[in-house]
């Protein structure tokens, strides 16, 4: 299933004071912060990258596939609080 253009713009509302752009790709969102990839919009899920930062930022973070036979990533399940997300997406960069 692809991911909508509704959750995109919700998932962009809710991240403030951070210049986030994406790039449409097979039907699902990456997202770059200042021009850094740092996740994906899939199946309508914020998932971001694994790296060693994020991985210390989340580390009791779940993971998830983005699509059968990725790696997976790690699963946001706090984008309904856009000052814990906008505070993390900070962080990042």
């Amino acid at each position: 299933m692809a991911s909508t253009k509704v959750y995109l713009d919700f998932l962009l509302g809710q991240i403030k004071d951070v210049d986030i752009t994406y790039k449409k790709m097979m039907g699902e969102y990456l997202l770059y912060a200042n021009g850094v990839l740092f996740g994906g919009i899939y199946d309508d899920r914020l998932l971001i990258k694994p790296t060693e930062k994020t991985k210390a930022l989340l580390p009791n973070a779940e993971y998830a596939s983005p699509y059968e036979g990725a790696k997976p990533m790690i699963f946001c399940d706090f984008v309904d609080d856009s000052e814990a997300l906008s505070t993390f997406v900070k962080k990042l960069i």
